[in-house]
């Protein structure tokens, strides 16, 4: 059996905000990038792993969206991005649907001339416009781009995924697996739990502040309590750009970060499978999305991108 699989890295590219990270979660079954519906929620590449012992193996690279970058945040978050179309087997771009090709979606065309690179186009969240229409935007897409295949799909419902895993097996080598079957993500613990706080800071916070935020997870250890039962206690920083933001994040009589606190608790619970005992602290860093030094120490190293 071992001689009839296939595996291989899947590339998902798209402008923010276009369902790449809902698509990527669907696809594996299981919550590891965190989605909102704020623009550029995704900063790193994230591997997960779709197994399939009689098929192989597909390990999807999900993306930040590729926009134009207003700071060296927004660099590193592009350059993530870009670079990994050439290091991959099948590139997944995913568009929402329409008959007007943007700005954005013609840079990325442009950088989808230079690879041979297989493409599959998913035209995502055909749920919210009407059927006969998906043909339309099917052809406008055709006649831009030379696209190995074009799947029309919800990444939200779930309709057409199992379309579009048939369609990634079909274009990946033969080759054994990379991971082995357990494995679902590289990501380790303390980063999908940083990302969870920063998943409920953007849920519950302004549209300005966001952008402006990174977390931190200063400690984190496991005990037992006396009666025997697991627990987790973790201490994390919201860093942000200004004291102003500082004051939001917090709000009144400390609401805000209770809030954020209590909704990061439970997912985190679900996560690690049993009690968190989670204080955050919110600290000031001035600008720090132009700061080389402070970008690394948050975790965004475009050597290790």
């Amino acid at each position: 059996m071992e001689q009839n699989l296939k595996s291989g890295f899947v590339t998902i590219i798209g402008r923010p905000n276009v369902g790449k990270s809902t698509l990527m979660n669907h696809l594996i079954g299981q919550k590891i990038a965190i989605t909102s519906n704020k623009p550029q929620t995704t900063r790193n590449r994230i591997r997960t792993v779709y197994t399939d012992m009689e098929r192989g193996q597909i390990v999807f690279l999900d993306t930040p969206g590729i926009h134009r970058a207003k700071n060296k945040l927004g660099e590193y978050m592009v350059h993530v991005a870009e670079d990994t179309l050439k290091d991959v087997d099948v590139i997944l771009w995913l568009v929402e649907p329409g008959n007007f090709i943007g700005a954005g979606e013609q840079h990325i065309i442009e950088q989808l001339k230079n690879t041979d690179i297989p493409v599959l186009l998913v035209i995502n969240k055909v749920d919210t416009v009407e059927r006969e229409k998906i043909l339309e935007y099917i052809d406008t897409y055709r006649k831009v781009f030379e696209f190995a295949e074009i799947i029309p799909a919800s990444a939200l419902t779930g309709f057409n995924l199992d379309d579009v895993i048939d369609t990634v097996f079909k274009y990946l080598p033969n080759g054994p697996l990379f991971y082995d079957e357990d494995t679902v993500t590289d990501q380790t613990e303390r980063q999908i739990i940083a990302e969870i706080i920063r998943e409920k800071s953007l849920h519950a916070l302004d549209e300005e502040i966001p952008h402006g935020i990174a977390v931190t997870i200063e400690q984190m250890k496991r005990r037992k309590t006396s009666s025997g039962k697991k627990i987790v206690d973790i201490e994390a920083t919201i860093i942000c750009e200004k004291n102003s933001h500082k004051g939001i994040i917090i709000g009144k009589g400390g609401e805000m970060l209770k809030k954020i606190g209590s909704n990061a608790r439970y997912e985190i619970e679900r996560l690690i499978g049993c009690k968190a005992n989670l204080r955050l602290w919110v600290k000031v860093k001035k600008d720090w999305r132009d700061s080389d030094s402070l970008l690394k120490n948050f975790g965004y190293r475009k050597d290790e991108a």
